[in-house]
C-alpha cells in the first residue's frame, strides 16, 4: 500500500490558520455578546425566572461553542472532532479568565465549572464534527 504524503506548511500558511482559528473565536463571542443583550432585554421586559435565564445561558454557551467548532473544522478540513473539541474549549477558558477578572473570585466559576467545561468543549466537538 503506497502512502500519499502530504506537502509541510509553511510557516505563514500555520500562522494564518491560528489567525482564523482565532477571528471563529471572536466571531462566537460577538454573537454571545448579542444574544446576552437580547436575553437581558428579554428578562428586564417579561420578568423571567432565574431558572429560564440558566438554561437560555447553558444552550448559548454550547451553540456558541458548536459555532466556533463547526468554522474551525470546516477551516482545518482534517480532524475536525479535535479542532472543535479545542475551540470549545479555548471558549471556556475565555470565559473563566472573564468571570475572574469581573468577579475577581472564583467562587461562582466552581459551582458549575465541569458541567460547562464539558458542555463548551462537547459542544465545539460536535460542531466540528457536523462540519464539512
Amino acid at each position: 500500500m503506497e502512502r500519499k504524503l502530504r506537502p509541510r506548511k509553511t510557516q505563514e500558511e500555520k500562522s494564518a490558520g491560528i489567525l482564523d482559528l482565532l477571528k471563529y473565536l471572536l466571531f462566537s463571542y460577538i454573537v454571545t455578546g448579542i444574544v446576552l443583550l437580547l436575553m437581558a432585554f428579554v428578562l428586564y421586559r417579561f420578568g423571567l425566572t432565574e431558572k429560564i435565564v440558566s438554561i437560555a445561558m447553558i444552550l448559548l454557551y454550547t451553540a456558541a461553542s458548536f459555532l466556533a467548532g463547526n468554522l474551525a473544522g470546516k477551516k482545518m478540513g482534517s480532524r475536525r472532532f479535535l479542532w472543535g473539541f479545542l475551540m470549545g474549549t479555548a471558549y471556556f477558558l475565555v470565559l473563566v479568565i472573564l468571570s475572574l477578572v469581573v468577579n475577581h473570585s472564583i467562587g461562582d466559576i466552581t459551582s458549575s465549572f465541569f458541567t460547562t467545561l464539558l458542555l463548551c468543549a462537547g459542544g465545539g466537538m460536535l460542531g466540528g464534527m457536523l462540519s464539512h
